[in-house]
């Protein structure tokens, strides 16, 4: 008895050090991210209104308030807060701590310029140039210019320099209770207003904020816990609620501050910031004028839309084996994924794939049979590559590409000139520096040969997050713009080997880092390593809000493994994918485009799609019914390449002038302008309450048909297998979703039959008008 109460106060005691090491670092969080902000002073002449023309951009001085306000066609597009300073300046350091794609940044500013005069504002050559000085308060000061032009008819670029500072500040005003969207893949907050964003791309964390796991990761894993705002793939743009957008052209670090009420501000580590502030009516506008500078992404192969991505590893039987398992059970596959081609090692972390990118022909014999019978099923095969690399003791050769690489210099280095190593667990493994030509040069060939060379029509391209800041390169010493920029290098040596292989426009690479013009190189994306869980942090919600954000940040292409990836057995987690959970991220993946599954990282752990029958007929199901929407999703694919519009989108999309689309968040989804989605985010959960937008909508499973007026709320039933989903009467999607049964063929038409909600069902007030 005395020893277990011992036992409990050590835990409690524990439990209360950790409550309060986390409330100290959520307290420097918050004290570290108040804007900066300074005085505004005008030069005696400007204290009147004055207005110049960029483009079709008018660009507006108001003297005697002290605010620059650019408008479009009477939409204003960027607004300095009056009275105070716009800009600003800063000199500073900052040091790195690197540990496997996490980063602990170190940063100080040695002296701040927050204090603006605007001594001249001019036109010249078609831009307006504002120009004057920035100072510390104390008289020492550097002067600084601020160039706007036009960068086509819905984009003003912007330019601003100020002497030798290193960091510059860039404000705007915002309007009360505007809502921030995009920068990239966000997993945790949709809406990003009041928070402060840094754009640092890295590993995305295990807890993300979750304690006390997150702090347990970062006490034992150096950082490996991760913050709410780790991403794979940040990108420096946003629109919002009320019609703002801006870009920033810089690939270096940088924060947005949206902390402040009525105020937004960017801070870039740069000695000149550039971007684009965008113009055009809704968001959908927006978003077509921002990929016009990010560059799109083109339509998947049309096998890729055909069936379920089946992931299966263990050697040619235990493939061979899963397959006819899933396939006895009538499961449409589109392809095999076979992740462990190269072999695979036991560490603490679980199952990992060799990193020396060559056939295990011992794990893998008989590999053409294979090949051959998967191909009469009509059935490709995919697999796995990353840009590192590991040292298996070998010679020089196929059988040990790290030791090819560091003769031949190809490798990132430390400081002192030797090849950098990344200490994973179980694992010592090198980085190639995709700086270097020749060295992306001999990796591509690599990847052709081994990858396209046994037969594999794609592959997962993991990581690209690692770069050292800091590290040797052969560009140099990486600073976090080369770091920010290695995963659009990874990207475009992935689309070199699919051209040399004639497989562009016919295989499948996705990627999972990237940074704002990656989507102009990749095929396709997924989202990384969600824990097999539930919530927002990092978990089935947490997949849904990261495919939404990604939509509207160029990311048009998105998925996520089916079921999540990360599974945690060490006392005292045991987290663990449940059938109830894998059923639940079918539902979602289903309405994606790509249906993927994955082992995990702990196969003997988890509950796969072939555990149970129960199981193996919701695969069925639901990858009946992504096969059915097949055609749908291939128009959607052929829209996101020509505007950028997402094929997957929050409702806000569709309904920008309603503001309860605006306020779900990513509660709700939907593929096109037609299939709404509702998922199911807890577990034992089995009905949801739907928010319809106008029109009517048709309940997939038992053909109720809504009329959603000016928009309302119903409840219906959601159990295992029958998410919350509703198709548009006139949509495009509604005889491809009778074809599978989902929608009864007959139908019901609003005219024919009384609207009445399902049992159970209640009806709220509609939405309010537009914003």
């Amino acid at each position: 008895m005395r020893t277990g109460r011992s036992r409990s106060r050590l835990v409690a005691g524990a439990v209360v050090v950790l409550a309060l090491l986390a409330a100290g670092l959520g307290l420097r969080a918050r004290l570290a991210a108040a804007p900066v902000q300074g005085r505004l002073t005008v030069a005696p002449g400007l204290r009147r209104r004055l207005t110049w023309r960029a483009g079709t951009f008018l660009v507006t001085w108001y003297g005697y308030t002290g605010s620059l306000v650019v408008t479009r066609r009477g939409r204003t597009v960027w607004a300095s807060p009056p009275g105070r300073a716009f800009l600003a300046a800063a000199r500073g350091t900052m040091t790195a701590r690197e540990h496997i794609g996490y980063f602990r940044l170190q940063r100080r500013r040695t002296v701040t310029y927050a204090d603006q005069r605007v001594t001249a504002i001019r036109a010249r050559d078609g831009s307006v140039v504002v120009s004057g000085r920035l100072s510390d308060g104390t008289g020492a000061g550097v002067p600084y210019r601020l160039t706007l032009a036009a960068a086509g008819p819905h984009a003003l670029a912007y330019r601003f320099q100020a002497g030798g500072a290193d960091r510059l500040f860039l404000d705007w005003r915002s309007a009360p209770g505007e809502g921030y969207y995009g920068f990239g893949v966000q997993f945790t907050v949709f809406n990003l207003a009041g928070h402060r964003l840094p754009v640092l791309v890295e590993e995305h964390g295990y807890g993300r904020g979750a304690e006390p796991l997150t702090l347990l990761a970062d006490l034992t894993n150096q950082g490996a816990g991760g913050t709410w705002h780790n991403t794979y793939a940040p990108v420096p743009f946003f629109l919002t609620s009320t019609g703002q957008a801006l870009y920033s052209r810089n690939r270096g670090y940088q924060v947005f501050n949206l902390t402040r009420p009525g105020l937004g501000q960017l801070e870039v580590d740069a000695r000149c910031a550039r971007g684009v502030w965008l113009a055009g009516r809704s968001p959908g506008r927006l978003i077509r004028a921002y990929t016009a500078f990010s560059g799109r992404m083109a339509p998947l192969p049309a096998w890729t839309q055909q069936g379920v991505i089946l992931a299966a590893e263990g050697g040619t039987r235990a493939v061979l084996r899963d397959l006819r398992r899933v396939q006895a059970a009538h499961v449409p596959v589109a392809a095999v994924w076979i992740q462990d081609w190269t072999g695979v090692e036991r560490t603490s972390f679980g199952t990992q794939v060799v990193w020396n990118w060559q056939r295990d022909r011992r794990r893998y014999p008989h590999w053409h049979r294979l090949l051959a019978a998967l191909t009469a099923r009509h059935i490709r095969v995919l697999g796995y590559v990353n840009p590192f690399l590991q040292d298996t003791g070998r010679p020089p050769g196929p059988g040990n590409l790290y030791a090819v690489a560091r003769a031949r210099g190809y490798l990132v280095e430390t400081a002192a000139g030797r090849p950098y190593p990344f200490h994973y667990p179980g694992r010592t493994a090198y980085l190639v520096d995709l700086s270097n030509p020749r060295a992306r040069a001999w990796l591509e060939g690599v990847m052709a040969r081994e990858l396209a060379g046994n037969g594999f029509a794609g592959w997962m391209a993991d990581f690209g997050e690692e770069l050292p800041i800091g590290a040797r390169t052969w560009a140099g010493r990486a600073g976090s713009a080369a770091h920010n920029r290695y995963p659009v290098l990874w990207a475009r040596v992935n689309r070199a080997v699919l051209r040399r292989t004639g497989l562009a426009g016919q295989g499948l690479v996705f990627l999972r880092a990237g940074f704002a013009t990656s989507p102009r190189y990749a095929p396709a994306f997924w989202l990384g390593d969600q824990l097999e869980t539930w919530g927002p942090r990092n978990g089935l919600e947490s997949s849904v809000i990261g495919l939404l954000s990604a939509g509207l940040s160029g990311f048009t292409l998105e998925h996520s493994d089916t079921g999540g990836y990360t599974s945690l057995v060490q006392f005292p987690f045991h987290i663990v994918r449940t059938p109830q959970l894998l059923e639940r991220w079918m539902e979602v993946n289903a309405f994606t485009v790509l249906f993927r599954t994955h082992e995990g990282n702990r196969p003997g752990f988890n509950t796969q799609v072939w555990s149970s029958p129960a199981l193996l007929a919701r695969l069925r199901r639901m990858a009946e019914l992504y096969r059915a929407l097949a055609p749908y999703r291939e128009r959607l694919m052929a829209e996101a390449a020509a505007t950028g519009l997402p094929p997957d989108r929050p409702l806000f999309l569709n309904y920008p002038h309603d503001p309860e689309a605006w306020r779900l968040g990513a509660r709700e989804f939907m593929l096109g302008r037609g299939v709404l989605v509702a998922p199911v985010y807890r577990p034992g959960q089995d009905r949801v309450r739907v928010y319809l937008p106008p029109g009517c909508w048709i309940h997939l499973w038992d053909g109720r048909v809504y009329a959603g007026g000016r928009g309302r709320w119903v409840t219906v039933a959601a159990p295992p297998g029958h998410p919350a989903a509703f198709v548009r009467v006139r949509s495009t999607a509604r005889p491809l979703l009778a074809a599978a049964g989902a929608v009864p063929a007959s139908g019901q038409s609003p005219a024919a039959s009384p609207l009445r909600p399902p049992r159970g069902s209640d009806t709220m007030r509609p939405g309010m008008g537009s914003l």
